[in-house]
C-alpha cells in the first residue's frame, strides 16, 4: 500500500460512515410508528457530535482553559449557546403555552425541583468531570477520537447510575418530593424571563471578555481557508460558532423530539441491568415523573436517546478521521483509575440531579429553569474543587 493511498484511507472511512448514517436515517424513517422521530434523533445526534468534536464543546475542557491560562473562548461559546437557546426556547414556549400561569409547565422541558439534592448531585458531577477529564458528552465524542479512557469513564458512569438508583428513594422522600420547581416565566412572564436571562448571560460574557487572554497562536478556531474541506477539518471551529450551532440543534430537538440530553440511554442501560439482577428497589418513587434524565427498563433495542447518542459517536468518529484526529491511545494506570472513579461520580450526580451539563444545565437554562442555574453554580463549584486538587497534586 502506497503512502498516498494510506493517507486517503481515513477520509474515505469518514465518507463511508457519513453514508452509513444517511442510509440508516432513511431506513429508520420508513419504520412504522416512531420511525421518523428516530430518524430525526439520529440526524440531530450526528450533527451534535460533529459540532462537539470540531468545536471542542466540552464543559470541563473549556473551563479548565480559562482557569489555567485565562482563555475564555470556549466558555464564551457556552454562553452563546445559552443565550441563543434561551431566545429560541422562549419563542417555542410562546407558541405552545401562550400564558405561563398557574402550575403549568411546558411539555417535556427539563425543569426540575430545586433542593439540596440538586446542589449535591451537581457538585459531585462537577467533581467527577475534573477527575475523569471530561463531561459525559465529551467522553462520548472522544470515543470517536479513539479515547479508551472514555470507555472506562462511561462504564464508570453506568455503575454510578446504579448507585444513584439505589439511593434515589431515600433522597426523593427526604427532599426532592417536596422541593419547589422554579420556572422564571411563572414569576416574570416570557418577556421578563427572556430579558433577565439574556442580561445575565451578557454580563457573564462581558466579564469573561475583560479577563480573557488571547493565546499565543490563533490557529485554533480560525476558519480562514481556501477550500471547504480545510475550513471544516483543518482547524477547530470557533467557540461562538459551536455555541450557535448547539443552540440551533437544541431548539430544533426540543421542538421535534425532546430537549438535548445524553444520559437517558446510559441510565436506562444501568436500570435494565440492575432490574435484571435484582439490585434495584422494587419501586423508584417519583423518578419517572421527571423529564430530565428519563430512564426506563429497556424492552426494545432502539430508543430515541440511544439513537441520538449513537449518531453522536459515529459522527464524531467520522469527523476525527477526516481531521486526522483519530488517535487510539491506552490510558496509564492512574488515568484509568481516574476515568472510572470520575465516571462513577458523574453517573451518580447525573441521576440524582436529573441530568448532566447537557440535559440539566444547557437544556435547563435554555428553558429558563431555576434548576438549570442552580446546577450550573454547584457543578462549577465541584469542578473548581476537583481542578484545584489535581493541580495541587501536580505541583
Amino acid at each position: 500500500m502506497t503512502v498516498a493511498l494510506r493517507a486517503r484511507l481515513p477520509g474515505a472511512a469518514a465518507v463511508l460512515i457519513g453514508a452509513a448514517l444517511a442510509l440508516a436515517g432513511f431506513s429508520l424513517s420508513e419504520v412504522p410508528g416512531d420511525g421518523r422521530i428516530l430518524a430525526f434523533s439520529l440526524a440531530s445526534g450526528a450533527l451534535f457530535g460533529l459540532v462537539l468534536q470540531r468545536s471542542r464543546f466540552c464543559f470541563y475542557c473549556v473551563t479548565r482553559d480559562y482557569l489555567q491560562v485565562r482563555d475564555a473562548r470556549g466558555l464564551l461559546g457556552i454562553v452563546t449557546a445559552l443565550a441563543l437557546g434561551t431566545i429560541g426556547y422562549h419563542a417555542v414556549f410562546g407558541a405552545f403555552l401562550p400564558v405561563p400561569q398557574g402550575g403549568q409547565l411546558p411539555a417535556g422541558a427539563h425543569i426540575g425541583p430545586v433542593s439540596w439534592v440538586l446542589v449535591l448531585g451537581a457538585a459531585v458531577f462537577g467533581l467527577g468531570m475534573a477527575v475523569s477529564g471530561s463531561c459525559i458528552s465529551a467522553h462520548l465524542y472522544r470515543l470517536g477520537e479513539g479515547s479508551l479512557a472514555s470507555v472506562l469513564a462511561l462504564l464508570g458512569a453506568v455503575a454510578g447510575f446504579g448507585l444513584g438508583f439505589a439511593s434515589w428513594n431515600f433522597l426523593y422522600l427526604q427532599a426532592i418530593q417536596a422541593a419547589p420547581v422554579w420556572w422564571l416565566p411563572h414569576y416574570l412572564g416570557y418577556g421578563g424571563s427572556l430579558l433577565l436571562q439574556v442580561a445575565v448571560l451578557a454580563a457573564v460574557a462581558a466579564w469573561l471578555l475583560r479577563r480573557h487572554r488571547q493565546p499565543g497562536t490563533a490557529a485554533a478556531g480560525s476558519m480562514r481557508s481556501r477550500r471547504l474541506s480545510e475550513m471544516f477539518f483543518d482547524a477547530r471551529w470557533p467557540g461562538f460558532a459551536g455555541g450557535a450551532l448547539v443552540a440551533g440543534i437544541g431548539v430544533l430537538a426540543y421542538l421535534r423530539v425532546a430537549p438535548l440530553g445524553v444520559t437517558a440511554e446510559l441510565g436506562s442501560l444501568a436500570r435494565t441491568l440492575g432490574a435484571a439482577q435484582g439490585w434495584l428497589p422494587a419501586r423508584l418513587e417519583g423518578l419517572d415523573t421527571f423529564a430530565g434524565c428519563a430512564t426506563a427498563v429497556k424492552e426494545t433495542l432502539l430508543s430515541r436517546n440511544g439513537v441520538f447518542v449513537g449518531g453522536l459517536v459515529l459522527a464524531s468518529l467520522a469527523s476525527a478521521l477526516a481531521a486526522g484526529e483519530f488517535r487510539p491511545r491506552l490510558p496509564s494506570a492512574g488515568q484509568a483509575v481516574r476515568a472510572v472513579l470520575g465516571g462513577v461520580l458523574m453517573g451518580w450526580g447525573a441521576l440524582v440531579a436529573l441530568g448532566c451539563t447537557v440535559g440539566t444545565l444547557l437544556s435547563g437554562i435554555m428553558a429558563a429553569a431555576g434548576s438549570g442555574w442552580v446546577f450550573a453554580l454547584a457543578c462549577g463549584g465541584g469542578l473548581w474543587v476537583g481542578w484545584r486538587l489535581l493541580a495541587s497534586r501536580a505541583d
